[in-house]
């Protein structure tokens, strides 16, 4: 017995010399204790918590060197190599993570729209429920800071930069022809649909080394990733019909949708301020491809559009109407995959190609031309920690471009041009702290037609000054080859340069968003001709000069009225530009000093009905009178449209929808065109450039079949 009871002591002396005692305080970066931090050495259960003082002991068999895990919400792991024997009363510091939801993300010059948007000034349901877009997303986008609307045109005017200067990608990939044909004060739209998108991101500056070639902005449109359930879409519209389609199969899936525009009916029944031959019509469809590996998504997206119309317009210049009409067709593909690999690797690649042609009749003239686009890309990203990702990748863009001009005598003129652009960029996300984040990258560019490279240098930074609160900045510099109006004369021209210098504010708390930036940007090497008009005889150079530097801001609310979301959006700019054919450095006429928009659209229970609102307002924009001695002096009266849409529930699937542009028939003025000479009284004559009709009157009716039976078109609503 005496001989059991020394065995037993030994081996409870054996066990209690061997148990090592582990203690010490888990502090933030800040120094104060974090109450409640799991502490254990991995591999075996030996553990503890933090008390309210941020300290822990526990004891453990383990010895020698081992790894002592030290883990809290919403702070970065920790793992430390601890000699057992000698781990006492040490003090473990953690960082503050950096993927939490309110951490600090970098807005300058950036707004998204998404439901996987951190920060989302506009859903995707807004771009279609805003009354006045008619199923538009760049009219949508009119209703943001940044922005002109210009109403001849239809095209995206930002911040004092001409439509040209925005490009527009979808998954990353270039679209060379994102909008419909066109002709003076006949606006067009783009050629999307937002069926198909999941987000958007639109950068009215300051944007990432990723994407060149665009002096002004960016516009990122994102395809969905997967597609919810099978379903079919029936539209019935007074402009024409759609229909689209849904299916999956295993990691499959495809979408498509397409429509028959013809606006012939509709303008018999609605006044028209042009004199139309044909009026427009339209053939367009859409698809999406999905295929879901492991670990990564392969997309494949292509659309088409077949268009035409025929209108003889008024000339104060000409006593009979001069005659336009216009055949285009267009082709645009887009392949892409996203995926990862090996130890934080991950890779974005794909292509584009895009065609597009134009037949245009000029009274007895004739213009054919033909666009070939393609953009090959290549992204890669390694993720070294959550605070530091390097982006690194390369470009190649190749355009050919070939236009011919017929006269009816049979005079004939072949102009054109083949550019290739080659580049390559490096970008360094850095994220010091949950507080403080930077992005520092640059652009490099090789173009063979102006044989010329270019470096672009971007910077952009964030820090959060409060839980909802936080500033940034962001700087640019951008280089964008001239549009093809000169390249196909001149092939000398270098590229265009701006810099942009971008200050952002921005808070967002319980569905209510305040935004506010100021800006300047600067303008060099513009293109100057010396006609009335580009053409193949102009003397043309790079001798242009400008700049643009406003405020900007905008209030979204989804919480004060219930049922009720609306926005403000404002916009003040300043802006000149010595260019083109002018003959001083003045505000071009597509700007409007101050531009404001209030959206707002109320859900109606009883009546199961959705109301939206918007009133678009801006002050007049320059126009030259050359009845004075000042050129540019002359300002339109300012612009006002009052826009109302309604949507009903017919049943879940089933949507009734009405929509009135300028429901108050505002009677708008673009501008005026004059006359070339003065009459007999030494006056030069004007007539109003106004818009094609005082009012546009939509109805639609959209059916979606579907096995859940509650899937509707409230978000593909036109």
């Amino acid at each position: 017995m005496k001989a059991i009871y020394i065995i037993i002591v030994l081996l409870i002396s054996t066990i209690s010399f061997c148990q090592n005692t582990i203690s010490g305080t888990v502090v933030d970066e800040k120094n104060k204790p974090i109450v409640g931090a799991n502490i254990f050495i991995d591999g075996t259960y030996d553990g503890t918590t933090t008390n309210d003082n941020g300290t822990f002991t526990f004891v453990t068999n383990a010895t020698g060197n081992k790894i002592l895990v030290v883990t809290f919400l919403s702070y970065e792991s920790l793992k430390l190599t601890i000699d057992v024997l000698n781990y006492k009363e040490k003090t473990i510091k953690l960082k503050e993570s950096v993927n939490t939801l309110d951490a600090v993300i970098i807005t300058a010059g950036t707004m998204d729209a998404g439901d996987k948007a951190r920060v989302s000034v506009l859903k995707p349901l807004d771009i279609v429920t805003t009354a006045g877009s008619n199923g538009d997303i760049v009219a949508a986008l009119q209703s943001l800071p940044g922005t002109n609307n210009v109403g001849e045109d239809g095209r995206l005017f930002v911040r004092g930069g001409e439509a040209d200067e925005t490009q527009t990608f979808v998954d990353g990939i270039r679209v060379a022809q994102p909008y419909g044909a066109q002709t003076q004060n006949v606006p067009s739209r783009g050629r999307f649909s937002p069926f198909l998108f999941s987000g958007m991101s639109f950068s009215t500056g300051g944007y990432s080394a990723e994407y060149g070639e665009a002096l002004s902005s960016v516009l990122l449109l994102n395809t969905s990733n997967e597609a919810s359930e099978e379903k079919t879409d029936i539209a019935l519209m007074t402009v024409g019909l759609g229909l689209a389609n849904t299916q999956i199969w295993g990691k499959n899936s495809v979408t498509f949708n397409t429509s028959y525009i013809n606006l012939a009916p509709y303008q018999k029944a609605i006044p028209q301020n042009l004199d139309w031959n044909k009026p427009f019509q339209s053939l367009s469809g859409e698809t999406v491809y999905r295929h879901t590996f492991n670990r990564g998504i392969f997309k494949l997206y292509a659309a088409f559009d077949a268009s035409q119309f025929d209108l003889n317009q008024e000339s104060i210049n000409s006593v009979t109407k001069n005659r336009v009409a216009i055949n285009n067709n267009n082709f645009y593909l887009n392949s892409s995959y996203k995926g990862s690999f090996g130890d934080q690797w991950q890779i974005n690649s794909g292509l584009s190609y895009g065609y597009s042609q134009n037949k245009i009749g000029l009274n007895v003239d004739n213009v054919n031309n033909d666009e070939n686009a393609l953009h090959i890309k290549v992204k890669l990203k390694k993720s070294f920690s959550d605070r530091i990702k390097l982006t690194f990748g390369s470009d190649l863009f190749n355009t050919k471009f070939s236009e011919t001009f017929s006269q009816n005598i049979g005079f004939s003129n072949t102009s054109g041009y083949s550019s290739i652009i080659i580049a390559g960029y490096s970008e360094l996300d850095v994220f010091f702290s949950k507080k403080l984040a930077a992005k520092i990258g640059v652009r490099f560019s090789n173009n063979s037609m102006l044989n010329e490279t270019a470096i672009a240098p971007r910077f952009s930074m964030a820090y959060k000054v409060a839980k909802h609160s936080q500033f940034s900045l962001a700087y640019g510099s951008f280089t964008q080859a001239p549009k093809q109006d000169y390249l196909k004369y001149a092939d000398y021209l270098s590229s265009e340069k701006a810099s942009h210098y971008i200050f952002n504010f921005m808070y967002s708390k319980n569905k209510q968003t305040l935004r506010t930036e100021i800006y300047y940007k600067s303008y060099s090497d513009l293109v100057k001709f010396d006609t009335t008009n580009s053409q193949f005889n102009s003397v043309y150079s790079n001798n242009g000069t400008g700049y643009a530097k406003g405020f900007e801001l905008l209030w979204r609310d989804e919480k004060s009225i219930k049922n009720l979301q609306y926005w403000i959006s404002y916009s003040y700019i300043e802006t000149e530009r010595d260019y083109k054919n002018f003959k001083a450095k003045v505000t071009p006429s597509f700007v409007a000093d101050h531009t404001l928009a209030l959206v707002g659209k109320y859900w109606i229970e009883d009546w199961k009905s959705q109301v939206s609102f918007t009133h678009n307002f801006s002050t007049g924009r320059p126009f030259n009178n050359p009845n004075e001695t000042a050129f540019m002096n002359g300002k339109t009266k300012n612009y006002n449209s009052l826009s109302m849409s309604w949507a009903y529930l017919v049943t879940s699937q089933k949507i009734l929808y009405v929509s009135i542009s300028n429901i108050l028939g505002t009677q708008n003025v673009y501008g005026y065109e004059y006359a070339n000479s003065p009459d007999s009284n030494g006056t030069f004559q004007r007539r109003e450039i106004i818009p094609t009709a005082d009012r546009f009157i939509f109805v639609g009716f959209f059916w979606t079949i579907s096995t859940n039976k509650k899937d509707n078109q409230l978000n593909n609503l036109y």
